[in-house]
């Protein structure tokens, strides 16, 4: 079955909209892991403006799945993930002014500097990934940097779902994913993702093992509870083997 991330940063964000302790970070890792997910994973920004040192500290105490830590190519952010030892590490693109992350790292401009990071975050003991664009220059990037995998940056597909567009951003992702895949690199896909446009990607690019979904599921939580949302969620996910 295709392995599933819930990403808690927006739980995180609707604490910090009150600038108290309500809803708890942690409290949610935990209703996702008991309702199905594989991992859990967070973005520390630079800024801190959702999830902060003290959340993944605490969710590295209390996460029995796997960890997925988002970071920055930043020097505080490498510090804290080789301090605190997630179990992955996705390297991402961050600017300051951003809602969400708008596309994948260039590792085509920064080879030496993902190859260094991520010796570094191996030694940490943690599998590294790289969240890109699927573009060939970068998968082959990506393999000289000696990442574990990469994340497929999927935000062109999901805007394009139900359009004409969808067929042909659905054949940039399986192109790379079956470049990455014979490159040794494991394949995982995020951004962007639902209940409606996950089955769709999942069934034409089968060399994904992960999907890591946040807004969507956090969203659906709202009106279902998020142990349900995530459920639901896991059980499109069992519907699909990753190559």
């Amino acid at each position: 079955m295709v392995r599933l991330g819930i990403n808690i940063d927006h739980v995180a964000t609707l604490r910090q909209a009150r600038g108290g302790r309500d809803p708890e970070p942690v409290a949610a890792a935990v209703e996702a892991e008991l309702s199905g997910a594989d991992l859990i994973t967070v973005h520390v920004r630079e800024d801190r403006r959702h999830i902060n040192d003290r959340d993944l500290r605490l969710l590295r105490e209390v996460v029995t799945t796997e960890l997925n830590q988002e970071m920055a190519l930043a020097d505080d952010i490498i510090q804290l993930a080789l301090e605190v030892r997630p179990d992955h590490a996705c390297l991402v693109p961050e600017r300051r002014q951003e809602l969400t992350t708008e596309g994948g790292l260039d590792v085509t401009a920064e080879t030496s500097r993902v190859k260094l990071v991520t010796q570094k975050l191996k030694l940490a003991g943690c599998r590294v990934f790289a969240f890109v664009d699927p573009d060939e220059p970068q998968i082959l990037a990506c393999s000289k940097a000696g990442v574990d995998g990469v994340e497929l940056h999927t935000g062109r597909f999901a805007e394009a779902f139900g359009r004409e567009a969808e067929e042909t951003e659905l054949d940039r992702l399986a192109g790379a994913a079956e470049m990455a895949a014979n490159a040794g690199l494991e394949v995982h896909a995020g951004h962007g993702l639902n209940y409606r446009n996950t089955p769709a990607l999942l069934d034409a690019v089968p060399q994904v093992v992960e999907v890591n979904i946040g807004h969507a599921i956090v969203a659906r939580g709202v009106f279902v509870g998020l142990g349900h949302a995530v459920s639901e969620m896991r059980s499109i996910c069992d519907m699909f083997h990753g190559e």
